[in-house]
């Protein structure tokens, strides 16, 4: 979309935080942790990791998507995670 049709500014990647929902030994958590780390070290925007076996909360709502990507607490992706679609989502 052109800039000049744009209704909402464009986020600055620094003021947003991803997070990362898994579990220790998912191997696509690895992945998306791997692909997160590098689009937020890219763009400047911190990220954080939960364990949903540490929260019963994450565990009801999340357990057959992990891994989950959240975008500033929106849900943004599960199960695999595009760069690109991140990096469009970060503002980048």
């Amino acid at each position: 979309m052109s800039p000049l049709l744009r209704r909402t500014p464009r986020k600055n990647p620094a003021e947003s935080t991803v997070t990362l929902i898994g579990k220790p030994g998912c191997h696509l958590c690895d992945d998306a942790q791997v692909i997160i780390e590098q689009v937020c070290g890219e763009l400047g925007a911190s990220w954080e990791k939960k364990d949903i076996t540490q929260d019963e909360e994450l565990y009801r709502k999340y357990w057959e998507q992990i891994p989950v990507i959240l975008v500033d607490g929106a849900q943004h992706d599960f199960w695999r995670v595009d760069p690109k679609r991140l990096r469009t989502a970060l503002g980048g």
